[in-house]
């Protein structure tokens, strides 16, 4: 008897139970929205499958980000299928992509991004300038016929809502409230993806500051949180550092990990401002905790 459940205060027999078999799921995409709902539907028991065009998820991302990311969902649980392009939904069950036929699913997610949505508002009649399908803007977000000005996803701007929220304020104040230089700086812009585990960055990648500069070093860390310390399941840390200079001022930091997403809106600040790895260094650590790790890299 001891074997047996108590349901509902039934005794319940383990063979007569009916277990439900996990949702088998294909996510088409490897941006944002992608491996965000791949996280969540994984965690919650699903068998994900995630289908790429690119050597790894989120291919706008620094490299490392990009290896780390693609291992640690593998890790969990999520099959990743690297360079395959969809061609055809063929029904809800079904997707044939470019290296073959994949079936079996209950679900099929497409998130593989989106055109802006300005096809039927007729602005070919005012003569607005198209660059790719976007709206083209200055830093003041004026189009090129005066009085009509544009922001937000149908710029070629960042696609972030906190972009385009921003630069609808500034453009307010400046219509508005007599403030004729108030503009978005999209400079340093940071970012989050909410994915298992999320990841944060803001700045140049590693591969665009060698572009951009020549003076690059960079300084890395990898390690388990002391929130994982108890668990048998470890999600490893990883944080990153570029610097240009003698002065080695900070133009990108790239992490993945616990907590990452709020650590970084604090440090945006600073290296919004102009800040140094010395500054970096002469900040005392808060410990224990993750962030300690940005203040004491070697």
């Amino acid at each position: 008897m001891e074997n047996n459940l108590l349901m509902n205060g039934k005794i319940v027999y383990p063979n007569k139970l009916k277990i439900k078999k996990s949702i088998k799921v294909a996510i088409i995409g490897s941006g944002y929205i992608a491996v965000e709902i791949a996280g969540v539907l994984n965690t919650l028991g699903s068998d994900v499958s995630l289908f790429c065009r690119k050597e790894f998820p989120l291919s706008n991302f620094d490299e490392e980000i990009q290896r780390k990311f693609d291992k640690q969902s593998k890790q969990d649980g999520i099959k990743i299928y690297n360079y395959h392009s969809a061609v055809s939904i063929k029904n809800p069950h079904e997707i044939e992509f470019d290296k073959g036929l994949f079936k079996g699913f209950d679900a099929i997610f497409v998130a593989v991004g989106r055109e802006a949505n300005i096809k039927n508002i007729n602005l070919e009649g005012v003569n607005i300038k198209i660059i790719n399908s976007k709206i083209d803007t200055d830093e003041f977000q004026n189009t090129n016929v005066d009085g009509i000005y544009a922001l937000g996803d149908i710029t070629r701007q960042p696609e972030l809502t906190p972009v385009a929220i921003k630069a609808g304020r500034q453009l307010s104040e400046r219509l508005f409230n007599n403030k004729p230089h108030s503009n978005l700086d999209y400079d340093l812009t940071p970012t989050v993806v909410f994915s298992h585990p999320p990841i944060a960055t803001i700045g140049l990648t590693e591969q665009e500051a060698h572009l951009k500069h020549e003076n690059i070093k960079i300084y890395r860390s990898q390690f388990n949180p002391m929130l994982d310390a108890l668990s048998e399941i470890k999600t490893p840390t990883f944080m990153k550092l570029i610097t240009e200079g003698n002065d080695e001022k900070i133009i990108g930091l790239h992490m993945m990990g616990h907590d990452c997403d709020e650590i970084l809106q604090g440090f945006a600040v600073a290296i919004k401002m102009g800040a140094t790895k010395k500054d970096f260094d002469n900040t005392i650590a808060i410990h224990p905790s993750s962030a300690e790790e940005l203040v004491t890299l070697k």
